[in-house]
């Protein structure tokens, strides 16, 4: 298998699990916001996870849902926008950056799920390139990057693919960046267009679809039930290098399994203490999270790095 210097970032050994941000550090900060991400490395914490689309100029922004989240975007007035906006890839980057996504509503579901987010205005969506800079400043020299990019099935796989991973090789970031998706076809774009860059693959079992699902991505993840052979197992055989699985799809002769194949496993988006303890049981490699801060406590009281 090829050697990939970036996933040194991400691969655990005995005594050490690697804790990786969720869009920064969810539970605490607005989500994938630049203010969020320094906070974050500001924990310690050298690896975030973030999602990236692209807008209608063509430009990557740092963004999770495909839409104007009506949780947590407010209009040029400080109003809050209700329901779910229009598509990120039907505005141009002038147009998103003119709404504020410091906060979150404290009447939504995501506000009621995340009461310890702080509430930050004059916050905008985020270029991509903003954090592709911010990893190349000597505070952000240590940060590994896992890129999880977005697809909904209307816009061109190729051109996203290429747009995003320009904005990588023009700050030579390829050695720190894992492409993540899924979208398991994309991810075969990812290899064709970035075989310099390793590609985890995310999953999430319909059996444990829940509030925490990602709804807009069942259209584009594999059905796993037609497998006929383990997910791992699919993973190597498309010469992946990790796999991402839903923390409570999660066996420890699964993660056993992964790592005879060579793949490293990392698991989301895991906060609470009690499933905390227990992906560290089952011998995961890193550990994705909301509050990253609570996930260094376990680690430190069970003599673990992270």
């Amino acid at each position: 298998m090829k050697d990939f210097p970036q996933l040194k970032g991400f691969k655990g050994s005995p005594g050490l699990v690697r804790l990786i941000g969720h869009r920064g550090a969810r539970g605490l900060m607005p989500e994938n916001t630049i203010e969020g991400f320094e906070f974050t490395l500001d924990l310690g914490v050298t690896a975030l996870e973030f999602d990236v689309l692209v807008s209608k100029d063509n430009v990557p922004v740092i963004t999770h849902d495909y839409q104007l989240s009506g949780s947590s975007t407010r209009d040029y007035n400080g109003k809050w926008i209700g329901e779910n906006g229009p598509k990120i890839s039907e505005l141009t980057l002038a147009q998103l950056k003119q709404f504020d996504v410091g906060g979150l509503d404290s009447s939504s579901i995501c506000g009621a799920n995340y009461p310890q987010q702080e509430f930050l205005s004059g916050i905008r969506i985020p270029k991509l390139s903003e954090l592709l800079d911010l990893a190349c400043l000597p505070k952000g020299q240590n940060l590994y990057l896992l890129m999880e990019i977005k697809s909904d099935g209307s816009l061109k796989v190729t051109k996203i693919v290429s747009q995003i991973v320009d904005e990588i090789r023009k700050r030579k970031l390829g050695n720190r960046t894992v492409l993540h998706s899924f979208d398991w076809e994309l991810l075969k774009e990812c290899q064709r267009l970035a075989p310099e860059i390793p590609r985890s693959f995310l999953s999430q079992l319909s059996d444990n679809c829940d509030e925490t699902s990602d709804l807009a991505s069942e259209d584009i993840t594999p059905d796993f039930s037609s497998f006929k052979t383990s997910i791992p197992k699919a993973i190597a055989n498309q010469e992946g290098q990790m796999w991402c699985p839903y923390f409570k799809d999660v066996t420890s002769e699964m993660v056993q399994e992964a790592h005879s194949l060579n793949l490293i496993v990392c698991t989301w988006t895991v906060n609470e203490i009690e499933d905390i303890e227990n992906m560290i049981d089952a011998g995961v490699d890193g550990i994705i999270t909301d509050y990253p801060n609570r996930a260094q406590k376990v680690l430190e009281i069970r003599g673990f790095n992270g």
